[in-house]
C-alpha cells in the first residue's frame, strides 16, 4: 500500500461511506481524505465520473491508477492489499469469512434498502418542498420495522449472539449499524422496542470509538435530540 497513495472519496451522510471511514481510521491504513458533497451533486459532475468513479457514487477509492467503487468490493480489495488489516474486520479463516460474506450479500435488498428508502422519503421529501403521503410513510415504516425485527430475531438470535458473524466484531456489524443509524435522522428510533438490537448497536459503537462517533457526528446534528446518541458533542 505504501508505494501507492490510497485516495478515499466519501460523504459521511452516506451509510457505507461511514462504515469504510471507521474501518480505515481504526485500522490506521494510510489514506488521503477526499470528501465529496452529495448535497452539492459533486459526485454527478462529468469530471468526477470520468476521473474518479464512472457510476457517480460514493464511497470509492483510487489506488495509484486503479479505481474501485462499491463498499463491499473495497473491503475485499483492502483485505488483500493490506496484510496488516486486523483479522476481525474480514477474517481470513474460510468459515468465519463466509459468515461475514453471508450478511454482506443479504443486506443489500433488506436492511440497506428498507432503512434507506424510509430515510430518503421521510427526510428528503419535505426538504424538496413536497408533502409526505401518510400512507406511503406508514408502508415504508412497516417494511423497515419488519426488517429490523427480523434482523434482531435472526442475525442476533434474539440477543444470543454478540455480533452478526459470531463473538467478534466484523465489518458486517459496522456496515449494519451505519445503515440502522440512518432512520434516526427521520425521527425513527430503531432501538425502541428492540433491546437486543440496542445492546448490539452500543457494542459496535464502543468497539469502534472514537471513530464511530466521529463518523456519525454530522448525522447526529440532523437527528432529533431525544433519539440522538447523547454523548456526542
Amino acid at each position: 500500500m505504501a508505494s501507492r497513495a490510497l485516495k478515499y472519496y466519501y460523504d459521511l451522510l452516506s451509510q457505507p461511506s461511514r462504515a469504510l471511514y471507521i474501518l480505515l481510521e481504526q485500522s490506521k491504513i494510510p489514506y488521503e481524505r477526499c470528501p465529496v458533497a452529495l448535497r452539492k451533486l459533486e459526485n454527478r459532475t462529468t469530471e468526477f465520473k470520468e476521473t474518479i468513479n464512472r457510476f457517480g457514487k460514493v464511497p470509492c477509492i483510487v489506488h495509484g491508477d486503479f479505481k474501485l467503487a462499491e463498499n463491499v468490493a473495497i473491503l475485499r480489495y483492502l483485505s488483500r492489499e493490506c496484510p496488516d488489516l486486523p483479522d476481525f474486520w474480514y477474517p481470513r479463516e474460510n468459515l468465519a469469512r463466509a459468515r461475514v460474506d453471508e450478511y454482506l450479500e443479504w443486506q443489500h435488498t433488506t436492511i440497506r434498502a428498507q432503512c434507506a428508502q424510509y430515510f430518503l422519503y421521510v427526510w428528503m421529501t419535505p426538504l424538496l418542498g413536497m408533502e409526505l403521503d401518510p400512507a406511503k410513510v406508514e408502508r415504508l415504516r412497516k417494511n423497515m420495522a419488519d426488517g429490523l425485527d427480523l434482523f434482531q430475531r435472526v442475525w442476533l438470535e434474539g440477543g444470543k449472539k454478540a455480533f452478526l458473524a459470531g463473538e467478534r466484531l466484523s465489518y458486517a456489524d459496522v456496515l449494519a449499524a451505519c445503515e440502522i443509524e440512518q432512520p434516526k435522522c427521520a425521527g425513527y428510533d430503531p432501538r425502541e422496542g428492540r433491546p437486543q438490537l440496542a445492546a448490539w448497536m452500543e457494542r459496535v459503537r464502543q468497539g469502534t470509538n472514537p471513530y464511530y462517533d466521529e463518523a456519525h457526528k454530522i448525522l447526529y446534528k440532523f437527528t432529533p435530540k431525544e433519539i440522538a446518541t447523547p454523548t456526542v458533542k
